[in-house]
């Protein structure tokens, strides 16, 4: 029997993303596989601080296939950030033992006995510190290249320094992180993918959609990522002309005033919504957009939107960021500033465009050969050598 424990970047939700569609993949082909997913924790004096109710981590739950799983052989385990950082060293532990601790202890309670440790959170340097386990390294961001300031980026620092160090794989997910990360160590590249089946199959319009032309953004909807001024723009103009509506759909993790520039410049922000879901609204946008910065840090992404738009194979609109730019398709249009204005209205002019999936690309890869590749990195993980 294998067992897993996976230090995740974000929470079990239905937002799905990376780590929790390939670790649906390997319960579904490892009928032994038991995984222990450990979701950032709570952070009640943080969430008094900028004014939002306290709670407390959820702790262990178990999933099932409400969740998207086979009942039974997964559980999360969110815990709460009882102390800030500095407060934890001043008391002769830090927040970070406090946790891979905790994580532990958690994993005995289920049995989970000689796991394997799956670390996307870089955070999770201290548990593979303490744990000894078996560790694999997914890199899905390089956030060394990020706006974060000098004391979070020398922490940032340090939890890289040592996992690079001590794990036994690590595995980047684009091109340019093979690159940056390849020069300290040998790396595995699993780029991501999608299930071209699901994106294909007709879907009925979402009811809150708008009726009028849309051209649609599915993704987290950050600063790090969004040029959040040339969406202004963009709606700016499509509302001034009639042409259409810029909606935006995915977490949008904003600040108050942020949101509220987006929204007065006519922008409809419709929220998370179910990974289920994510292809009916692709289906019916008559253009799809990428206003990402383009930066070293969304230089090191892959964008899984990048295969669900191609799935989809509606035109596409996007800024010359990674992925995107390097696309040889009639479909998907590059360009900056106010050219991604007018290219995005130039196709809303176009005659008009039927609902529903457009032409497929030939050789869009697919997320059952990813989980080939990381089930082969898996089974090649070896004890931990400090």
């Amino acid at each position: 029997m294998t067992n897993l424990v996976v230090f995740s970047l974000e929470r079990w939700d239905n937002v799905w993303r990376r780590n929790q569609i390939l670790l649906a993949g390997l319960l579904h082909a490892d009928p032994e596989l038991r995984v222990l997913f450990v979701e950032p924790p709570e952070d009640p004096l943080h969430s008094l601080h900028t004014k939002h109710l306290p709670r407390l981590g959820r702790g262990v739950v178990r999933r099932g296939r409400r969740d998207g799983v086979p009942d039974g052989r997964l559980w999360t385990y969110q815990p709460t950030k009882w102390l800030p950082r500095r407060a934890g060293r001043a008391l002769g532990a830090t927040v970070d033992e406090r946790m891979a601790q905790s994580v532990m202890r958690a994993a005995r309670r289920l049995r989970l006995v000689d796991p394997l440790l799956w670390v996307n959170d870089p955070a999770g340097a201290t548990l593979v510190r303490l744990s000894a386990w078996p560790s694999l390294y997914d890199i899905t961001d390089d956030w060394l290249v990020a706006k974060r300031s000098p004391e979070q980026h020398a922490k940032l620092l340090s939890d890289e320094n040592l996992l690079l160090a001590a794990c036994s794989a690590v595995v980047v997910c684009s091109p340019a992180l093979a690159e940056s990360k390849g020069t300290r160590r040998q790396v595995v590249l699993i780029p991501n993918a999608v299930d071209v089946e699901a994106f294909r199959e007709p879907r009925r319009r979402p009811v809150d959609l708008p009726r009028e032309p849309i051209a649609l953004y599915v993704g987290t909807v950050h600063a790090d990522r969004i040029d959040l001024p040339l969406c202004v723009h963009l709606a700016e103009e499509l509302n001034r002309s009639g042409h259409g509506t810029l909606v935006l759909v995915g977490p949008a993790l904003l600040t108050s005033g942020q949101r509220a520039c987006l929204l007065a410049a006519g922008i409809v922000l419709l929220g998370a919504r179910p990974h289920l879901d994510i292809p009916a609204y692709l289906q019916h946008a008559e253009v799809l957009v990428v206003p990402h910065v383009v930066d070293p840090f969304t230089d090191s992404l892959d964008p899984i939107k990048l295969y669900e738009y191609q799935a989809i194979g509606r035109p596409v609109v996007s800024t010359p960021v990674a992925g995107f730019r390097d696309l040889k398709n009639p479909v998907t249009h590059i360009a900056e500033g106010s050219g991604f204005t007018e290219a995005v209205i130039g196709i809303l002019l176009s005659p008009h465009l039927p609902t529903g999936p457009g032409p497929l690309m030939p050789g869009i890869p697919t997320w059952a050969e990813r989980v080939v590749a990381m089930q082969k990195v898996l089974g090649g993980l070896r004890p931990l050598q400090m």
